[in-house]
């Protein structure tokens, strides 16, 4: 199985120019930044050989001009220092945000891609964790740790090998906790690596609860179960709390023990460096350096800790973020094209059989032949397999066995977009994005005018209700459209069908959750735009579809009636019942 980090710098490959640039970057910002202990030890050198120095050995015997040049190096190696410094972070932000961006696009435009049965199985904040938090805790290691673990390693490997060169005797003490330290990161990092798992799995329950609390937060305030949500919320937060402590109570002993190695190395560097100098062994300015250098060699290791711990968060995020991109899009695409102004709306469904994830059949061996044109309604009880068919003609799932055609086409054949265009479906949970009432009438036809959206909704009969809000169409519905009324929403709806203009209309369960007078308004609109176009209406309310061409009865995923209204209201069987109870001629038991 592929790690994390393999599978992060795999994704990394298409910014492989930028990435180059910025480890050149930071390695040689890292190498200008290890020179000012090379100068001090030429300053002490200069001071104290005199025309002996390192420096007099290019031409430069005074005093005065051996300081000169190492000032004017000081100078050069500074600005050069900067220069780097500049450059590494602006182009390792750059690429963090870069990447966070498409990786986040890239998540989303993959989720968008799986069946419904994906999100029925997930939270909604599970998944906003993943394509927020998640991601952002890959742009937080981009941004600061890589670039450390590449100073680190330069520091190691160029100080190291000066050591090795010029005080080969005394070199293993520093270098000597080297290994003992990058032991103790890998052992750390395994130790790690679930605990952080674990807070990530914590983050998004939290954030799961906090989602779910905010959307059903009128029913929390019509129930006052604010104190016992709050609890709930209480002991989730606290969860995560517990989590994160343990993690952050082996990451934070990191550091210390550590900061021990680096003492003991350079500890024997000062003692020992200092008894050759004593003996004429070692020259002054060359033990001058080994000491900053020691200090400059160890001491950036102590940040391994944080950088570690950027890591292993990252990590478990990634690991989080590609197994969602790993998830195989169960609802391919077929590839014949149908375009919408060629769809006649002919719709079969031959011997269809279906179930939802670990449950009974919903459908078995179900036929249904819908004629172009022809308007035909399905009723029966909840859980009668209704609205299971509008969601298999929209390939929203994939059936088990059987065939569904439009025009004859079998709609796992037709190019997935063409199918969803060509059907309008207006359902009893309408959902209004937030923003103006223009734009969500408009959702999906961007290029509409304003004449086309008005026409469309004084069809829909919307207008009146649209023209008395305080900016008209130009009035911010609020989120899922909270700041209209139910009947409202589902004007909207309807006028945002008729502006798709679809051969093929699917209403299911359009007016059930209306007053009467809005049920009355709904149908007339109704009455209009189902001519000339294929209409298939789930009902709950027997009266607004009455004057179907053919109702369909079904019970237990089978069609046990069908006929027109006055047809099946004189063979007195489950139509009647049910149209007599809602009319009150029978009280329902």
């Amino acid at each position: 199985m592929t790690s994390p980090l393999q599978r992060l710098i795999t994704y990394g490959d298409r910014y492989r120019t930028q990435i180059n640039q910025a480890i050149a970057c930071s390695v040689l910002n890292k190498l200008f930044d290890l020179a000012p202990p090379v100068l001090i030890g030429m300053a002490v050198d200069t001071v104290v050989e005199r025309g002996d120095s390192f420096v007099a050995r290019f031409g430069v015997t005074s005093i005065p001009g051996q300081l000169f040049v190492i000032c004017l190096l000081s100078f050069l190696i500074w600005s050069a220092e900067s220069f780097f410094e500049y450059l590494y972070q602006r182009l390792w932000r750059n690429l963090a945000q870069k990447m966070q961006h498409e990786l986040r696009l890239e998540g989303y435009s993959h989720l968008q891609e799986l069946e419904l049965g994906y999100f029925e199985e997930r939270s909604t904040g599970e998944l906003m964790a993943l394509l927020n938090d998640d991601i952002n805790q890959l742009e937080r290691f981009l941004d600061v740790g890589a670039n450390e673990i590449l100073q680190v390693l330069t520091t190691v490997v160029l100080v190291g090998g000066l050591f090795i060169y010029f005080t080969p005797t005394v070199a293993w003490m520093a270098l000597a906790p080297v290994p003992v330290i990058i032991w103790g990161s890998i052992a750390f990092q395994k130790k790690l690596a679930p605990l952080y798992g674990d807070v990530r799995e914590k983050v998004s329950v939290l954030s799961a609860r906090l989602s779910n609390n905010l959307s059903g937060i009128t029913t929390i305030k019509s129930f006052t179960t604010e104190r016992y949500e709050l609890e709930r919320l209480r002991f989730d937060s606290n969860a995560y709390l517990k989590s994160n402590n343990r993690a952050i109570a082996l990451s934070a002993a990191f550091i210390p023990l550590i900061r021990i190695a680096i003492l003991i190395g350079f500890s024997a560097i000062l003692f020992f460096g200092g008894l050759q100098v004593e003996r004429g062994i070692l020259a002054v300015g060359t033990y001058s350096v080994l000491v900053f250098m020691t200090q400059r060699l160890l001491w950036p290791l102590t940040r391994l800790g944080q950088t570690l711990d950027l890591y292993q968060r990252a990590m478990a995020s990634s690991n989080r973020v590609f197994s969602l991109l790993d998830t195989q899009i169960q609802i391919r695409s077929g590839d014949h094209a149908l375009p919408t102004h060629v769809v006649q709306g002919d719709i079969t469904l031959k011997n269809v059989s279906f179930a939802y994830h670990d449950r009974n059949p919903i459908l078995e061996d179900f036929s249904l032949t819908i004629p172009a044109g022809r308007t035909i309604a399905i009723v029966g009880a909840t859980g009668s397999g209704k609205s299971t068919i509008v969601k298999l003609l929209l390939r929203f799932y994939e059936i088990s066995q059987g065939e569904i055609t439009v025009d004859g086409l079998d709609i796992r054949d037709i190019y997935l977009k063409d199918l969803r265009r060509a059907i309008g479906l207006v359902s009893q949970d309408v959902f209004l994005f937030h923003g103006t009432v223009a734009e969500n009438i408009a959702y999906g036809n961007p290029d509409v005018s304003l004449a086309e959206i008005t026409q469309a909704a004084k069809l829909a009969e919307a207008h009146e209700f649209i023209d008395a809000l305080p900016q008209k169409y130009d009035t911010i519905v609020g989120e899922r459209g909270q700041k209209l009324s139910g009947g409202q929403r589902q004007r909207l709806a309807i006028a945002r069908a008729i502006l798709k203009d679809p051969p093929i209309l699917i209403l299911d369960e359009a007016t059930s959750a209306v007053d009467n007078e809005t049920e009355a308004a709904i149908a007339r609109s109704l009455e209009k735009i189902t001519q000339h176009r294929t209409t298939v209406a789930i009902a709950h309310r027997l009266s607004t579809i009455r004057h179907a061409d053919c109702i369909y009865v079904m019970d237990q995923g089978k069609i046990v009636e069908q006929g027109t209204h006055e047809a099946l209201l004189d063979k007195r069987g489950i139509y009647n019942n049910l149209w007599q109870v809602q009319t009150g001629a029978k009280i329902a038991v």
